[in-house]
């Protein structure tokens, strides 16, 4: 119900959303029909009366006619609404109420009709009862059809317009005046009189509907066997024992009447006076007579402890004199079980029992205010384990699981009562160091973590080796909020892992300034493509034989306006990290395959792909349309990897592989012999090229027999497999021979050219579409 009723609404010309208005109208309707036989004793009585007064003044005929049709409108009006009322709606719409509003539109009409009459036959003296007659109608319309404002606005409105129009045919304007003030005052009366007749019968179905709730909560209450009520008398003992109180105090009711109640909830600890705090609480609020609400009280029921939940209000007479407590208790033993069970889940981790990111959070606030207090220092230690990604590719996550429960156990008995060791999440622990004035002390903590955490694990017949990366922070210098000495304890972690992993860092104000570099350099990069800030360069590929082009390698090249030429070292990895690095991919494989076409038919070009390219589900499709949309023949495509993207099994890579060398694309494997390198990976793999990495090169220049070595059988292992071998980093005459002597079939390097723009590539060729081309080594 709204606080005010719109005039519109209360005349039932409209009903705004958010109110039930019908049912607002069903108890306007419910009030238009009490009094019903009286409205019509009274009407045929003022007929009457105006037939006496015109008999002899006013046609008989038309005196008869007008009081019959008086007469008939009031009898049809009373059968109408005592049939309607019959059915006792709940809801009536507007439209159902036109019947009332005609009825007294027709009402107001007759007697205005009445009036006309005698104005037309008579004389002043015998309109004034007329008229007085009329007014008195027209007064018991606004009372007693006040409830439906615009039925009684009709009346009044009618029969006025027609006592004024008789007035003025008489020639009395002091009367016009005096009837329609009449009107005004009455309909504004009806008016005010309507509105409170709707608010007070809404407040009195409003109290209604509450009685009836409250029924219903009491019967609920009656019905379930969770609570039960207690009261006690002025001596706070119990006096009229419920069942369900006798049930929860597991004693007969008549062995409880009169007791105690602190006794009987204290139990054993009755005799020995040690109370709870939470008892003592109760005795207090009993002793001082105050009310209380949800009190959770420890209580010993034949030697089990439970739990339950009291409210309670002292007992009070009119004259405001104390009569005892009246209360109602549950037992929530279950509740409050499950509730420690949910907060220890909401602290721990399931997985290693270890506390979890919210209880480290919260240990480390309090160790901040601690420090706070007495001017001392605060650590915090993030730790990071290195190759376990490995661990959960290769061998599943139950055997990830199990491992990180080592882990757990490990730096657990690291720990001391300065520490708290945690889990973050993933790979990711830490420790909190409540007291960190000793910086020394952190640094030898660091070091025993990665010693211990990198001795091999035994699980599942697996013998496992991993390592850890450790980042420390220690406040407030560091950070005087947990979060922002988490984030520098992040930072120094950060640099730990770029390092390779294996050693601790601390946090340094250059961690930041890095840290913020790396992220504007990122929201550049996100927006580099859209800019048109990437070009390729393409660095030639020659026969060791002839010298003649046979393909370029495209190297992806940043320039950006603000850091200018960024190397591929520095923006690729991030391009990784920010998960750029497969839409980055793509532009770089669909303008090389365009750029290839320009090139001889018989000249290649090879594209470093990553993995997370390879794993993208729609890695092979978008090969296949880069390929129809420059019309470059798959032969002429080359995909480069490295060994990296094997260390993941079940990722798909494999397979993602075998499926692009059955499209007839030529496949490279890059820097073979420099990570973990695998004759598994040429065994399932069918490379067509395996390129030498520019260290062994190097290497066999300066005769290091290592270097010559692996050369060697590299070489022959290709030939063997039915493969070739690209041989990176050619600087020097000398390197070019040593490379022609051991048996590499092709050459890449700043001997034979540096990386190139499009646009110079194809100018090598000129006009000319031959294979043999040889490729001037004084314009490089």
């Amino acid at each position: 119900m709204p606080k005010v009723i719109p005039l519109r609404v209360l005349l039932g010309l409209s009903d705004p959303p958010g109110v039930d208005w019908g049912r607002i109208r069903a108890l306007q309707f419910n009030g238009n029909n009490q009094h019903g036989f009286l409205k019509i004793v009274a009407a045929i009585v003022c007929g009457l009366l105006m037939v006496q007064l015109g008999i002899g003044q006013v046609n008989i005929w038309f005196l008869g006619l007008w009081l019959a049709g008086l007469a008939a409108l009031y009898i049809y009006a009373h059968l109408l609404y005592r049939k309607q009322s019959a059915w006792q709606r709940k809801t009536i719409n507007r439209s159902e109420l036109t019947k009332v509003y005609l009825v007294s539109l027709a009402g107001g009409s007759l007697w205005g009709v009445g009036f006309l009459l005698f104005a037309f036959s008579t004389n002043l003296m015998t309109m004034i009862p007329i008229w007085a007659i009329i007014i008195c109608l027209m007064v018991g319309s606004a009372m007693l059809l006040s409830n439906v404002p615009l039925s009684s606005i009709l009346f009044i409105s009618s029969s006025s317009a027609a006592m004024i129009f008789g007035w003025l045919y008489i020639g009395s304007p002091h009367l016009v005046l005096a009837t329609l003030a009449i009107a005004v005052l009455l309909i504004s009366g009806c008016l005010m009189t309507g509105r409170s007749f709707i608010e007070r019968r809404v407040a009195e179905a409003s109290l209604t509907e509450k009685s009836e709730v409250v029924s219903l909560l009491l019967k609920e209450f009656e019905d379930t066997g969770a609570d039960w009520l207690w009261q006690t008398d002025t001596s706070r003992r119990i006096t009229h024992v419920s069942p369900r109180f006798a049930h929860a105090l597991g004693q007969p009711a008549e062995q409880i009447e009169g007791k105690p109640f602190l006794q009987l909830v204290a139990g054993e600890s009755w005799e020995s006076g040690k109370f709870s705090t939470a008892l003592h609480e109760l005795a207090e609020k009993l002793k001082r007579r105050d009310s209380f609400s949800n009190m959770l009280v420890p209580v010993q029921i034949n030697g089990e402890n439970r739990w339950w939940e009291l409210s309670a209000s002292p007992k009070l007479d009119d004259n405001g004199i104390f009569h005892g407590f009246r209360g109602v208790g549950s037992d929530i033993t279950e509740q409050r079980e499950s509730a420690d069970k949910i907060s220890h889940l909401a602290r721990f981790d399931t997985l290693t029992r270890l506390p979890n990111r919210l209880q480290l959070t919260d240990t480390l606030g309090k160790a901040m205010q601690e420090a706070e207090k007495w001017n001392g220092r605060y650590g915090f230690m993030m730790i990071d384990l290195d190759r376990f990604k490995a661990v959960n590719d290769t061998l599943g996550h139950p055997v990830g699981d199990r491992l990180l429960a080592r882990v757990s156990d490990r730096l657990r008995s690291i720990m001391t009562d300065n520490e708290l060791c945690g889990r973050l999440g993933g790979d990711e622990f830490a420790v909190v160091v409540k007291d960190a004035g000793d910086t020394h002390y952190m640094e030898l903590l660091a070091s025993k973590i990665i010693e211990v955490l990198s001795r091999p694990y035994e699980v599942d017949q697996h013998t496992l080796f991993i390592g850890a990366s450790v980042g420390t922070a220690i406040g407030p210098r560091d950070g005087r909020t947990v979060e922002m000495l988490m984030r520098s304890a992040d930072l120094a972690l950060y640099r730990s892992k770029d390092q390779g992993g294996g050693a601790f860092t601390h946090y340094e104000p250059q961690l930041h300034v890095q840290a913020e570099e790396r992220r504007v350099m990122e929201m550049a990069l996100r927006k580099a493509m859209k800019n048109d800030e990437f070009l390729l360069h393409y660095q030639p590929v020659v026969s060791a034989d002839s010298g003649g082009i046979v393909g370029f390698e495209a190297l992806l090249r940043w320039n950006n306006p603000e850091f200018g030429s960024v190397s591929p070292a520095k923006f690729v990895p991030l391009a990784e990290e920010a998960r750029l690095i497969v839409p980055i991919g793509e532009w770089v494989l669909r303008t090389a395959c365009k750029e290839a076409m320009r090139w001889p038919s018989t000249v290649k070009v090879a594209v470093n792909v990553s993995a997370d390219q390879l794993t993208e589900v729609n890695f092979l499709s978008m090969v296949v349309s880069a390929l129809e949309e420059s019309g470059l023949a798959p032969s002429r495509l080359e995909i480069e990897v490295t060994e990296s993207i094997f260390m993941h099994e079940g990722n798909g890579a494999a397979a993602t592989l075998d499926q692009i060398i059955a499209l007839g694309i030529n496949l490279s494997l890059d820097d073979f012999g420099t990570g973990y390198s695998s004759l598994g990976y040429l065994r399932k793999t069918r490379f067509s090229t395996i390129k030498v990495d520019r260290s062994f090169v190097q290497g066999a220049a300066k005769n290091a027999p290592e270097s010559l070595a692996i050369i060697r059988a590299v070489v022959a292992m290709a030939d063997a497999l039915g493969m070739s071998t690209t041989a990176e980093g050619a600087e020097t005459e000398e390197e070019v021979q040593m490379i022609r002597r051991l048996g590499c079939r092709k050459i890449q390097g700043y001997y034979f050219g540096r990386p190139m723009i499009a646009e110079d590539a194809k100018n090598l060729f000129g006009e000319l579409d031959a294979p043999q081309l040889q490729y001037d080594k004084k314009s490089a």
